[in-house]
């Protein structure tokens, strides 16, 4: 178990100044929605709780958007440091590391670390993610099946990609996609399966998804789509993969990227409500008025999140909810942006075209571009953009505001350039 420095004068000169013990605020989680949490209850509230977060990974939190690009030797594990030590003990900020919380005493208000580590706690914060999913096949527990998910994660696969090795990468969504692409770059022959007759499904359309199919190839990367795995196979270690087909795959790694699931077991443990993530209101707080979560546990309104501008967004609400203003979370209308095998690509609100509405496409393959705009009634549905993004922050805004298209041309060309003025 690795701590922050942390000075705890900072922690006498707060309670001197109020003559009040402050409250005890525990964190469980330091990834991304964590951090945020953090930095923004230190910003708004200074002082107002005596804070220690606990994190299960050795190392502070770090940008996992990152992992991709460390897997494949585009930046190094520096690069991926959000805070260091430093500004944990800056705050008054006590950090654990490379200890995971194992039981929440309610009762008594007391989280239990490792094995034998007690913290207090007037009230609680859950964010501790989700878990990678291991497809229920024959042959998952092989040596040399692995998940993509973590640092610990990107160093086991670079160990397992020696030169000449034969990856198979698992799941069409982004972060299959960005391993596949990342083990490509190490020279390793990529292979990319995806049950789905195309690519990120849920944030592209066909077209779209043909585009960034074919920047996958361009980068090497062999995909294939509706694909269905049967099993893995080996002596001791991965040597094979079976298809539902029959068509064998050789293999000496196999990097599952196939979804995540809430991790609820620790507050399942403690009675709190469970539904398929942690539950919460509005304001992130759980069945029990003291303990919150927020991230990728969560599950709000029926829904669960696994990006980062939700969690983010719930970080914002709860710290400004606990530092005593008025905060609630409504959800997010979830839009993409991000870059695949070095393509822009975003899309927001509906990707398939419904029958009552009006698809305006615009598409020159040969360039890689591609851009939908849906619109009913005059508003904007959904928009799938590839190549060229530009007025992608014009689009989310229409679509979550719900306003009318002033301009249909105007957000599949862009706005024109506005006239210079007369001399």
């Amino acid at each position: 178990m690795a701590t922050s420095p942390f000075d705890d004068t900072s922690a006498q000169d707060a309670r001197a100044q109020t003559g009040l013990p402050r409250e005890r605020l525990v964190v469980v989680g330091n990834g991304m929605a964590s951090l945020r949490f953090l930095e923004r209850l230190t910003e708004g509230s200074p002082g107002r709780f005596d804070v220690t977060c606990v994190g299960a990974e050795p190392k502070a939190a770090y940008n996992r958007v990152l992992l991709s690009s460390l897997l494949g030797g585009e930046v190094d594990e520096a690069a991926c440091e959000f805070r260091g030590l430093d500004w944990y003990a800056a705050h008054g900020i006590r950090l654990i590391t490379g200890a995971p919380v194992t039981q929440i005493d309610r009762e008594n208000g007391l989280v239990l670390v490792g094995e034998t580590h007690v913290l207090p706690f007037d009230k609680l914060v859950l964010a501790v993610g989700s878990l990678p999913i291991r497809l229920p096949k024959p042959g998952m527990d092989l040596p040399g099946v692995i998940t993509f998910r973590d640092l610990a994660d990107v160093a086991a696969i670079r160990r397992a990609a020696v030169q000449h090795a034969r990856a198979i990468v698992i799941g069409g969504g982004l972060l299959g996609l960005e391993a596949a692409v990342g083990l490509a770059r190490l020279g390793v022959d990529t292979t990319l399966l995806h049950v789905m007759d195309r690519l990120m499904e849920r944030q592209l359309d066909h077209h779209a998804a043909a585009l960034v199919k074919r920047a996958m190839e361009a980068r090497g990367v062999r995909v294939m789509l509706k694909a269905d795995t049967s099993r893995v196979e080996g002596d001791g270690k991965v040597e094979r993969l079976i298809l539902a087909d029959g068509t064998v795959l050789p293999a000496d790694l196999v990097v599952l990227s196939v979804g995540v699931r809430p991790s609820v077991a620790l507050a399942q443990g403690a009675g709190l409500e469970i539904g398929r993530g942690i539950q919460v209101d509005d304001r992130m707080t759980t069945s029990d008025p003291r303990i919150f979560a927020l991230g990728e546990c969560a599950e709000h309104r029926g829904q669960i999140y696994g990006l980062v501008e939700p969690a983010y967004e719930q970080a914002d609400t709860l710290a400004r909810h606990l530092g005593g203003g008025s905060a609630a979370y409504a959800g997010t209308s979830l839009a993409t942006s991000l870059k695949v095998s070095g393509l822009p690509v975003f899309s927001a609100g509906l990707v398939d075209s419904p029958e009552d509405a009006e698809a305006v496409v615009l598409s020159d393959p040969g360039a890689g571009l591609y851009r939908k705009l849906l619109v009913r009634d005059g508003r904007l549905i959904g928009a799938v953009f590839v190549g060229d993004i530009a007025e992608q922050g014009a689009c989310k805004g229409l679509i979550r505001s719900g306003d009318p298209v002033e301009s249909v041309e105007d957000l599949m060309f862009g706005r024109p350039a506005p006239e210079p003025l007369a001399a």
